[in-house]
């Protein structure tokens, strides 16, 4: 049976890894004002799971990790929540930092020369307000900041792959 000693140590050493250095999650391009979308259809397929993460995502993190996670619709992608539940304009505590793990592909890229930063296009539900933001270097650690609360749909690009999700973003 493990210690508590080490199980913390543990958790020490992958957060120390998550860090941003070099990975900005920063916007390529701000947000655009909210309104209705014309015939827009709304729904949150949000769903945060408190599980242990798949084998393929499992890197880095004690066996038995049960932390909070996001699959992508296709299950190419999992965003990893640190800073659950994730929040706009937070000032205190932590923050929206998101570790990107993507499913190793079953077959080559079908374009190598494909970009391999992460292109997340957000759209907050039921709007027109999008809002852009790259991880450099393609999946890994970020944090994403978003302008507003709500459910917001991801389109995630990297790699010549894609995938999609949302994620809730609650007021501080």
């Amino acid at each position: 049976m493990r210690s508590s000693g080490s199980l913390l140590l543990g958790a020490v050493v992958l957060l120390a890894g998550c860090t941003t250095a070099g990975r900005s999650g920063t916007p390529a391009t701000p947000a655009t004002p909210a309104t209705p979308a014309a015939g827009a259809t709304t729904g949150c397929a949000a769903r945060v799971e408190s599980g242990e993460l798949p084998d393929w995502a499992d890197a880095g993190f004690s066996g038995g990790t049960r932390i909070a996670h996001v699959f992508g619709a296709k299950g190419d992608i999992v965003a990893v929540l640190f800073g659950q539940p994730l929040s706009v304009g937070r000032t205190e505590g932590p923050n929206n930092k998101i570790l990107w793990v993507a499913r190793p592909a079953a077959t080559p890229s079908p374009d190598p020369s494909a970009p391999t930063t992460l292109v997340i296009t957000a759209t907050l539900d039921g709007t027109t307000t999008r809002a852009t933001r790259e991880v450099a270097g393609g999946p890994g650690p970020s944090i994403i900041d978003l302008p507003q609360a709500g459910c917001w749909h991801l389109d995630l690009r990297w790699s010549g792959r894609t995938d999609t999700m949302d994620l809730v973003y609650v007021p501080a």
